[in-house]
């Protein structure tokens, strides 16, 4: 009897403790707003702290792979391996934000927000000033 007690206790112990840890890192899909097609695979990871996101790879239908419109040391540099979105922190369970994330396309840079909907779905909000004023997102976990 005190094996099987301890076996559920230690079971409930493990399930509550992973329960609330939902957690944005890894490698997820980037829809285009244009087109609706994917078009590159994007890592996000922690880093000194805070959550940041790069591309991971361009797939073939990419229409952008340089960024010929960023300001800065960017300009003219390879997507892949160029970190997109950075200084994310933690603001409750499934959400992070105080970030900024770049628009490769534009070059333009925007404050960032995002959050964990369902563990395989991201919603990426860049904005300027505050959220009302932006662009939502999604980006989908890839799941092998």
């Amino acid at each position: 009897m005190k094996k099987i007690l301890c076996s559920i206790t230690l079971l409930i112990a493990v399930v509550v403790t992973g329960y609330g840890q939902i957690d944005p890192v890894g490698m997820w899909k980037n829809i285009d707003n244009e087109d609706g097609k994917v078009k590159s695979h994007l890592e996000v990871y922690w880093e000194d702290g805070v959550l940041k996101a790069k591309v991971a790879k361009l797939l073939d239908n990419a229409t952008v792979t340089l960024c010929k419109k960023c300001k800065d040391d960017k300009k003219n540099q390879p997507l892949v391996g160029m970190e997109i979105m950075w200084g994310l922190t933690a603001d409750g369970d499934k959400e992070w934000s105080g970030g900024q994330i770049m628009d490769p396309k534009s070059g333009k840079q925007y404050k960032c927000k995002i959050e964990l909907e369902k563990k395989n779905k991201l919603k990426v909000r860049g904005f300027i000033g505050i959220p009302a004023f932006g662009r939502t997102q999604y980006w989908y976990r890839l799941v092998e």
